[in-house]
């Protein structure tokens, strides 16, 4: 194997801050996302059933699935946090309670609600659940936070609105026994912490309820009232202007920062991403917090870090509210993704001087690809050739899913995911 190291390996870590250390939380929207979270080195996922939480799609877990997902975390020591954070309409309400008592005999960690009949209910139902308060409930001040913990609320997730002096006011006011947690990466809403309309009215979808069309991401034309059906595009670019579309958060260079304002918990966004999303941006913000505590004082980032979150889709970074109002907030070109690099193949083991992988995308003999190993910075591989199940030679890895074999020096354990750059 060619190493193809981009930055500095990062040793083991042998001294820890005098400070907590900071909890890596991810997303995780299916079984192979939370498996990417748990291999890559979350501290705790958050996620949800089929019911009651802010992402509806046909993902997400069934109750059996979530049992599961308890157990496999808890075996690595990772707790599982479970969106209950809908703002629930009445017809919602009536399975419920049921569903807080089946996430409690799971033995889920805590449970993510937004709406104050739910935080309720939640104390009634099942008193000694640990209960966090969503982002979606728009926590801007300490006197909402310390209601919320005299109300038996343990965490919350505070407004992405919120710059890093207003949050260190909050800490500095609400009990030290009150965790703070705050958005570090991902999507940003253009809306007030996710409380949005905009998709109620325009696609019949609604934000609140986990049904969010994306319409800040459209792009938008001009009608005048007396030429109806006539559409005049709002030039910012050549191809019009996405005047609604944020860019996305990153803020894996100010963790130190964050870390003295007084964040308990570090959140990526992303529980509709890609599992090579959570995975690799799971990765980057393990690492960075390991540094973190490494070199208290001394917080600076190893280049190949700096170029992770890179390497996943991504419309431009900023880094939102956290320095005061953002100036350059919003991506008027385009509400597409950049994407730089495609999953090759997944790992399934190693024997005989051999990989055994599953293909995602395609590639050639002689393509390099990158190897990203938990906790370490990236290897290169290049491919000297692909045989298929039967040790045929292939000219190319062409099927999604095919069982293919590729020389490797070194054993390379399963999960761990190969890419290719574009």
């Amino acid at each position: 194997m060619t190493v193809c190291m981009l930055g500095k390996e990062m040793g083991k870590v042998t001294a820890m801050a005098e400070g907590k250390k900071p909890e890596v939380l991810a997303p995780a929207g299916d079984a192979e996302r939370l498996s990417a979270a748990v291999r890559y080195g979350a501290d705790a996922v958050y996620l949800g059933g089929k019911d009651f939480g802010m992402r509806a799609s046909p993902l997400n877990f069934t109750e059996e699935e979530l049992a599961r997902a308890v157990d496999e975390c808890h075996q690595r020591g990772v707790k599982v946090y479970v969106t209950c954070n809908i703002l629930p309409r009445e017809e919602d309400l009536d399975g419920l309670p049921s569903y807080l008592h089946f996430l409690q005999d799971a033995g889920v960690d805590a449970v993510i609600v937004a709406d104050m009949g739910v935080l309720m209910l939640c104390r009634r139902e099942i008193p000694q659940m640990d209960l966090h308060m969503s982002t979606q409930t728009g926590i801007v001040n300490h006197l909402a936070a310390t209601e919320l913990y005299r109300m038996g609320v343990k965490r919350v997730v505070l407004a992405r609105e919120l710059s890093l002096e207003e949050i260190r006011r909050i800490r500095a006011n609400t009990p030290p026994e009150l965790e703070l947690e705050a958005f570090v990466h991902g999507a940003m809403c253009m809306s007030f912490s996710g409380r949005c309309v905009l998709s109620n009215y325009l696609a019949g979808r609604d934000a609140n309820r986990g049904e969010c069309a994306q319409p800040c991401r459209w792009r938008y034309a001009l009608m005048e009232e007396k030429r109806p059906g006539e559409f005049f595009p709002v030039f910012e670019e050549e191809d019009g202007s996405y005047l609604l579309n944020a860019k996305d958060l990153c803020m894996i260079e100010y963790l130190d920062q964050l870390q003295d304002a007084g964040i308990d918990s570090f959140k990526i966004e992303g529980r509709a991403k890609s599992f090579y999303y959570v995975a690799t941006i799971t990765n980057a913000y393990r690492c960075a917090v390991d540094l973190l505590m490494q070199s208290p004082g001394r917080y600076q980032l190893p280049d190949w870090l700096l170029e992770e979150p890179r390497k996943v889709s991504h419309r431009p970074y900023s880094t939102g509210f956290y320095f005061g109002q953002p100036k350059d907030g919003q991506s008027w070109e385009s509400g597409g993704y950049i994407r730089d690099y495609d999953v090759a193949a997944v790992v399934e083991g190693w024997a005989d001087g051999m990989l055994v992988c599953t293909q995602r995308n395609r590639f050639f003999p002689g393509d390099t690809l990158e190897v990203l190993f938990p906790s370490r910075p990236p290897e290169c591989l290049t491919v000297a050739q692909i045989q298929d199940d039967q040790g045929n030679l292939l000219d190319a890895a062409r099927h999604p899913m095919q069982i293919l074999r590729i020389p490797a020096k070194q054993p390379i354990p399963a999960g761990t995911i190969l890419r290719r750059a574009l």
